[in-house]
């Protein structure tokens, strides 16, 4: 099959891009240190979502992380119903759908507690990739190019929505064009990439990309 004739390829961030999960992140991570003595602001722990959860407590110089990491999921899994779909998620999602776009999703949250989270938006994911599976963990390329052979397209007719420094970086790794989700919790970065301000925003890709082929890489158009 040929670029031309493949299908295109919306994959997105969770956590900040689909729904805003700081409320049941902030609690659970107030949750570990208070049960385990930790002094570690979550504003510290914030600076490095999108990465896994063992990585993020080596950056921070944490040890134990499976026991940190159970208390926290166990505390995530409470809370869960803080979290709520960003305005206007909903709706676009299903612009792309029934635009003929696959929708995947790429995220560090593990599946147990991403599925649910998923299952709120109704939408019809082809491909959710979390550290459950095979390969390294963004900002390595391996889940979204993981992704991509699950969709069945290849990252010329893909693009990733994100909002994490992590997150363009495994774009860019991976070769697929990159969006930068300014309602998220990260900043866009230098060179700047291309900016979504808002859910809504991101149908400007379906109106530019009606009649022209799939993207070239590094691109919307």
């Amino acid at each position: 099959m040929t670029a031309s004739r493949l299908r295109r390829a919306l994959v997105l961030d969770l956590d900040g891009v689909l729904l805003d999960t700081r409320p049941v992140m902030r609690q659970a991570w107030r949750e570990v240190c208070e049960r385990h003595g930790i002094d570690v602001p979550f504003e510290a722990y914030e600076q490095h979502l999108g990465r896994p959860f063992d990585d993020i407590m080596e950056i921070l110089g944490l040890t134990e992380a499976d026991r940190l990491h159970e208390t926290y999921a166990e505390a995530s899994q409470r809370g869960c119903e803080l979290a709520s779909p960003f305005a206007g998620v909903e709706e676009v999602l299903h612009a792309f759908a029934a635009a003929d776009w696959l929708l995947g999703v790429v995220t560090s949250k593990p599946l147990d507690r991403a599925a649910p989270l998923l299952a709120r938006l109704g939408c019809p994911f082809a491909a959710v990739r979390t550290p459950s599976g095979p390969g390294r963990g963004k900002p390595a390329p391996d889940p979204l190019m993981l992704a991509l052979v699950d969709l069945a397209t290849d990252p010329a007719s893909a693009m990733f929505v994100g909002d994490m420094a992590v997150d363009r970086e495994c774009a860019r790794r991976a070769g697929v064009p990159y969006v930068h989700a300014a309602w998220g919790y990260g900043e866009p970065g230098s060179p700047t990439p291309e900016i979504a301000r808002d859910p809504q925003d991101l149908l400007r890709v379906l109106d530019t990309s009606c009649e022209s082929g799939p993207f070239v890489t590094g691109s919307l158009l």
